[in-house]
């Protein structure tokens, strides 16, 4: 005797309540927010080029997920109605097959075809987009690496009283830091002098290597972004370089436009106790005095910290 219809449709009405009460507490009991859930385990971003990737990052799971939903409906769909099942004289019957069924065939062939382009188009205009670079950018940065230590130079800034460039060195005892504007567009260029590092802050989900003679190389050594909002983010060697190579920190310290001409200004005014222009950390200390957050204008990073290591074992010439 056969199983009621109105009880087969209340178990599956109760089945489809239960799936759906599972994921709402599967996400509940995760504490995500609704912009962390579409991230889909992307990092938060700092730029808008983060956040074009993190668009198409977002798109191209909800898409895979479409896909995978459809694929998983029709196995199940054929392991439930198209199995063996008894025929009138008791023997089991093959499903009706499908073989040499054109249009099945080409559907099956023409529909991956058309994903993969549409995939690859929002690859190349995304990638397009984050690579895209100004040709007058606002702010243009030298970044040097070296083992195991970074060098920061501003050439397109005002110079010292001296007439030197405006550059940061760290040390043993003191983190190189990198302080940049926010709202305006920054050109990175890269050099190695030794070994190839590699120039990675997380928050700009954005990595690229430190080559020693990148024209030689056939290497592109220039990038550039804007940075959206103010705040401190530690920065990485991501290149295997040697000995230290995990020491190689360094810290991105994105100010207002105008704490960075602030900034700027200081560094090239001569400190009248040590007779030389300011360094960063005394720059920064400065801004701090003029009313600058202290933890925002802060002379030594917050974001990592020195480790027991010779910093000055190389020097940014070679």
């Amino acid at each position: 005797m056969g199983v009621p219809e109105r009880t087969r449709n209340s178990g599956r009405g109760k089945v489809a309540k239960v799936a759906v009460l599972a994921g709402l507490v599967a996400v509940l009991a995760s504490g995500c927010s609704g912009e962390e859930v579409l991230r889909f385990g992307w990092p938060e971003g700092v730029t808008p080029e983060a956040d074009s990737m993190r668009t198409f990052w977002t798109w191209s799971v909800v898409a895979a997920l479409v896909v995978g939903v459809i694929v998983w409906g029709l196995m199940f769909w054929t392991m439930a109605f198209h199995r063996k099942k008894p025929s009138a004289s008791g023997e089991d019957a093959l499903p009706r097959q499908f073989q040499y069924n054109v249009p099945l065939e080409l559907f099956c062939v023409v529909v991956p075809v058309i994903m993969v382009c549409v995939l690859f188009f929002f690859t190349a205009t995304t990638e397009s987009k984050v690579l895209a670079n100004e040709e007058e950018p606002d702010v243009t940065v030298d970044v040097i690496g070296f083992q195991w230590n970074w060098e920061f130079a501003y050439p397109e800034e005002a110079k010292t009283d001296d007439g030197q460039t405006v550059s940061t060195v760290g040390s043993s005892s003191e983190i190189p830091l990198l302080v940049l504007p926010t709202d305006r567009k920054i050109q990175y260029n890269l050099r190695s002098t030794d070994v190839i590092h590699s120039f990675w802050v997380p928050e700009f989900n954005f990595k690229r290597d430190v080559m020693p003679f990148p024209e030689k190389n056939n290497q592109d050594n220039v990038f550039q972004n804007t940075i959206d909002r103010e705040g401190a983010f530690v920065g990485r060697c991501a290149e295997l370089c040697g000995t230290y190579h995990a020491m190689m920190n360094f810290e991105v310290r994105a100010l207002s436009p105008e704490l960075y001409d602030r900034y700027i200004e200081l560094r090239t005014e001569t400190n009248q106790q040590t007779g030389r222009p300011n360094t960063a950390a005394e720059a920064l200390q400065k801004l701090q005095d003029e009313g600058c957050d202290e933890e925002l204008c802060s002379p030594t990073a917050t974001t990592t910290q020195p480790f027991s290591t010779d910093r000055t074992l190389r020097t940014a010439t070679g």
